[in-house]
């Protein structure tokens, strides 16, 4: 009994350190937004979050990745934080990894907009660098500030802020950038910033990644273990006031490389007017 058990661990060890990390989840998601314009009912964003480049993310998986988002076919990109993996002192340069993953990314930008926000990881690591390769990439870094996109007289705004934990957020500059009466979705990298963001009133949708979902799930109980501002609303679809918050598993790990119950995920909105 003493070897089955050591076999039956080191097969669990083995999943969770191999299979379900690999293991993508494509979730669709159909939401009704109340502000939305006709013209943008049936709007396709596509989520990634947390891809944190580094030991247990390597470029060619990144590229398998944006494979599967171009395969969605959405009309926008939305990549909400933590592209590499930092830890203070110990994060080595990632400037090589992060010229690659622009290189990949302009493949999907040449077809649609691609708009990102940046994560604690980034700042921890050198946000201007990753902001840098992101718009080598050709994505829309936005830093407190808005992406419009019109169809004919009809206006849908994208709205970014910077990290709440470590960056320099400025919600009164965001909701300066949009008219109030008008449909925007906010892009957040810590998905706990929705009680904020909801009270404002301006926001039909906030995304957001950051706890990973919690990387290790455990049954009836949940993840052990949370990050500080991903602690309340952890993963999937949430009510917050009149605000929809949707919180991105990551395709990504941190510390400890693991995941148990808690599939990386790429989430596809479907957007609907009222």
């Amino acid at each position: 009994m003493g070897l089955d058990a050591f076999i039956l661990g080191m097969v669990g060890v083995s999943y969770m350190s191999n299979v379900e990390p690999s293991w993508m989840e494509v979730k669709h998601v159909r939401l009704k937004l109340p502000r939305l314009p006709e013209d943008f009912s049936g709007l396709r964003i596509a989520q990634l979050s947390d891809i944190h480049i580094g030991p247990w993310m390597m470029l060619d998986r990144v590229q398998e990745i944006l494979e599967v988002v171009i395969a969605q076919s959405p009309d926008v990109l939305a990549l909400t934080g933590d592209f590499v993996l930092a830890y203070g002192r110990m994060t080595r340069s990632y400037m090589d990894e992060l010229n690659q993953m622009a290189q990949l990314l302009r493949r999907v930008s040449d077809d649609l907009p691609v708009v990102a926000v940046l994560g604690n990881h980034d700042h921890l690591y050198n946000p201007g660098q990753v902001r840098a390769a992101l718009e080598r990439g050709g994505a829309h870094v936005l830093m407190n500030s808005v992406y419009t996109l019109a169809r004919g007289t009809a206006r849908f705004h994208l709205a970014g802020i910077d990290d709440f934990y470590r960056g320099n957020p400025d919600l009164n500059a965001v909701l300066a950038a949009f008219p109030p009466d008008e449909c925007a979705v906010l892009l957040a990298h810590e998905p706990d910033f929705a009680d904020i963001s909801a009270e404002t009133g301006r926001f039909d949708l906030q995304i957001s990644g950051h706890s990973h979902g919690g990387q290790v799930v455990l049954p009836f109980i949940g993840p052990p273990i949370l990050p500080k501002w991903g602690e309340k609303y952890f993963s999937g679809l949430y009510q917050v006031g009149k605000m929809f918050q949707y919180t991105n598993r990551g395709v990504g790990m941190t510390f400890p490389a693991v995941r148990f119950n808690c599939r990386p995920e790429m989430t596809v909105f479907t957007l609907e007017s009222v």
